[in-house]
């Protein structure tokens, strides 16, 4: 992939405001995807997410009216609904600790000092759900470029009533809240959107050189 690829495709992507439910992501597509969600990075890499991928019809067709109506949520192919702990703890810390020692080899032992940073920062009150929904954003970012590449239609959502999505998908119980959506799908033939230019501002507005 050359530079002009990668302007290309972020010049291709857009909110994009109308799916056409009739195409589906093939699945092989849709684990690639998935796989650049795992993939992901996080402050310390604690990962404070789950992404909930829902396709079940009647189950997004309950969602809609608590994402003021936008059908998105129930016309796109697939629906991640980006959830993050609501709490954090020094058992979700162990649980990241243990991963690395699975995944690079190691001891508990040699991670002491690498786990007290992590616990100091977690009694400074750093950890918080407010914390973890910037996390969320930082997937949002990496997922909708991904699908830019691989030529498949995202829209960004905050449009949303977080409170209800919870409701709805049981996150209480989990320790979850929903903080972002993202649909991913196809563009239908009849959204105006797709043709319209970005509006952006110039490049010596928005980025100094120092």
């Amino acid at each position: 992939m050359s530079p002009s690829d990668l302007t290309a495709a972020l010049q291709w992507r857009y909110a994009t405001k109308v799916f056409d439910p009739a195409r589906k992501i093939p699945a092989d597509v849709w684990s690639i995807l998935e796989e650049s969600l795992v993939l992901t990075p996080s402050s310390f890499g604690l990962q404070p997410w789950k992404f909930l991928v829902i396709q079940d019809p009647e189950l997004r067709e309950k969602l809609v009216p608590h994402a003021w109506n936008q059908r998105q949520v129930a016309d796109s192919s697939h629906l991640v609904v980006m959830a993050v702990k609501t709490s954090f703890s020094e058992a979700d810390i162990d649980t990241f600790i243990a991963r690395m020692i699975e995944v690079r080899g190691g001891s508990a032992d040699a991670l002491a000092g690498f786990r007290k940073m992590l616990t100091g920062t977690l009694a400074q009150g750093y950890m918080t759900e407010e914390w973890a929904k910037k996390q969320a954003y930082i997937a949002l970012g990496q997922f909708m470029a991904a699908c830019a590449l691989l030529r498949i239609d995202t829209c960004p959502m905050e449009g949303f009533v977080p409170a209800k999505f919870d409701e709805v998908l049981g996150l209480q119980d989990q320790g979850l809240t929903a903080a972002v959506l993202c649909p991913a799908g196809y563009r239908h033939a009849d959204d105006r959107y797709a043709s319209l230019p970005k509006v952006r501002f110039t490049l010596p507005d928005v980025i100094q050189h120092r």
